[in-house]
């Protein structure tokens, strides 16, 4: 029986190009930092994280790592799943096979928003609450009028006319945080369990760099709040 070296490890994957923001990943934001120096620093804060690792194709990535974190473990990422179609899910599997836990968190390097004491937060109520809850991921609340394709009202009714403050909300995962359990992940294939537990991020700073417009956006928030 496998027995893991640690209880948390914080995965991080990265690739070297990105389609929609061209180097995206090690470009400067918002105070100068390539962008994802800014989780890396995130995590660090975050003392019950033991080991924080990268997967990654990007020689940038890897020769600034060695520089700026040497503590940070990196893991040359394989041909067969540099691809940008490989599903998510099948990096983890590699990377946990490379790196021993019972329980792992994943984030992205576009979350650069994302504070210290929220990453901690979400890291405490996911183990205040197991086993009752056998993952977590990061949501954001929505009240807003949905519709679907044709025209079908999803998560109100047209006939009675609420305040959009007065709607049920509707919660968007956000991709900043994923908690699961090393098992989760290797049987079903997906970082979230049968039982989750949905963590609320206000919006401001659940901001993910899809876009170019996103990371303009994301920078123009950044040096207004935290500079």
């Amino acid at each position: 029986m496998l027995t893991p070296e640690h209880k948390l490890v914080a995965l991080m994957p990265m690739r070297h190009n990105s389609e929609r923001v061209p180097g995206k990943n090690y470009r400067g934001f918002g105070d100068g930092r390539p962008l994802f120096h800014h989780m890396v620093d995130v995590m660090l804060a975050c003392p019950i994280i033991e080991k924080i690792v990268i997967d990654t194709d990007s020689p940038t990535i890897k020769e600034q790592c060695a520089e700026k974190y040497p503590q940070v473990v990196v893991l040359d990422r394989p041909e067969h799943l540099k691809d940008g179609a490989t599903p998510m899910n099948d990096v983890l599997l590699r990377d946990i096979q490379e790196v021993q836990s019972r329980f792992y968190l994943q984030t992205h390097s576009t979350n650069p928003l994302l504070k210290p004491e929220t990453l901690a937060c979400a890291v405490e109520t996911f183990f205040k609450n197991y086993p009752v809850y056998d993952s977590l991921f990061s949501v954001t609340r929505r009240q807003t009028r949905y519709w679907d394709s044709l025209a079908r009202a999803i998560n109100h009714n047209p006939q009675i006319l609420l305040r959009t403050q007065d709607l049920p909300p509707v919660y968007e995962e956000n991709s900043c945080i994923y908690i699961f359990e090393r098992e989760t992940l290797v049987t079903k294939h997906n970082r979230i369990g049968n039982r989750p537990f949905l963590f609320e991020i206000e919006p401001m700073e659940a901001q993910d760099l899809d876009e170019e417009i996103d990371f303009q956006v994301a920078d123009l928030i950044y040096k207004q709040t935290r500079m």
